[in-house]
């Protein structure tokens, strides 16, 4: 697995410029492990923009959990963890955060033909509730579906 210590983030987002952006995603994907047992990859990335304007640093991190989702169709139990997880990572890092701008990317598309948008109002109200930020989904979602998606594979 990889992953990064928090407080090195903290640091790095406190060392930063007030212009600069905070965008913090998860992600997810099933497998099976050598048990033949469902599994969940988890990722949440922490996309720190330089000034709005600039290059960016990645800070992220993946765990491995059981997937206990029974119906692959609409993996609301899972989705439900990337939204937890990055609700979490917003959370933790709210003090180093302060006045600059941050949004939270959840890997959810809204439109009803995909499977994730069974949690969408549920997911929106959750990190909106927990945090105060009415969080970007599909396709505004980078840090989630672009960012986290591709980390475990770096």
């Amino acid at each position: 697995m990889k992953n990064f210590d928090i407080e090195e983030v903290r640091d790095f987002i406190r060392n930063t410029s007030d212009s600069t952006k905070i965008y913090i995603g998860a992600d997810s994907y099933r497998y099976r492990d050598k048990n033949d047992k469902w599994q969940a990859m988890y990722t949440v990335a922490i996309v720190v923009h330089y000034d709005g304007n600039r290059g960016c640093k990645v800070f992220g991190e993946a765990t491995s959990e059981v997937d206990y989702d029974r119906r692959h169709d609409r993996p609301s139990f899972r989705l439900m963890n990337e939204v937890y997880k990055a609700s979490q990572m917003y959370l933790d890092l709210f003090d180093a955060i302060g006045e600059q701008h941050c949004e939270v990317h959840l890997d959810i598309n809204p439109d009803e033909k995909h499977g994730s948008s069974c949690v969408i109002q549920e997911a929106v109200g959750y990190v909106r509730g927990l945090t105060g930020v009415i969080p970007k989904v599909k396709p505004n979602a980078f840090a989630a579906s672009i960012a986290a998606d591709k980390f475990p594979s770096l």
